[in-house]
């Protein structure tokens, strides 16, 4: 379960998640003091450590559009959070799964800023609401991946998988 802590509109592009000025920053370590650099007082609370790991991002329909900036899920995944939307953009999903980032496809999610969020393989519950929503999972092999905490750790787990067999 976690807290929604973010609410974001439609459209929300990688520039907002993590602004391109930071592009020379590129280690995962390094990235997440610059998530939503640009909304001064939700970059505090995250990198003063206010947000908890597990709090939720709400977000209307196509979130990470824009470039194709890695940047923008290792921004997210360094803080812990996991992102609800109606919908995200392909390379920017893509780039979640590759880095672990929890995504939700929930087209019809109704969530406000406080409430609290349960969210399951195949719905996110609105505890605060009583309502529950329908998700639209990953395809299997990319949770997988998600699960594993990577792309990198997911090749791991394979490759000794089948040098133990």
């Amino acid at each position: 379960m976690g807290k929604v802590v973010y609410k974001l509109a439609e459209d929300i592009s990688t520039d907002i998640i993590y602004p391109g000025r930071f592009m020379a920053t590129v280690l995962p370590s390094e990235t997440p003091q610059f998530c939503f650099a640009d909304d001064a007082e939700f970059n505090r609370q995250l990198v003063s450590g206010q947000i908890e790991r597990g709090s939720v991002i709400v977000a209307d329909e196509n979130f990470g559009s824009g470039s194709s900036r890695e940047q923008a899920a290792s921004t997210l995944k360094g803080h812990g959070l996991i992102v609800v939307a109606r919908s995200f953009a392909r390379i920017f999903l893509q780039n979640a799964v590759n880095l672990g980032l929890p995504t939700v496809t929930c087209p019809d999610i109704e969530a406000d800023l406080g409430d609290d969020l349960e969210v399951g393989p195949d719905s996110v519950l609105n505890r605060t609401t009583g309502k529950r929503f329908p998700v639209k999972p990953l395809p299997a092999t990319k949770q997988a991946v998600v699960d594993a905490g990577g792309l990198i750790p997911y090749v791991r787990e394979r490759v000794v998988a089948e040098r133990s067999a």
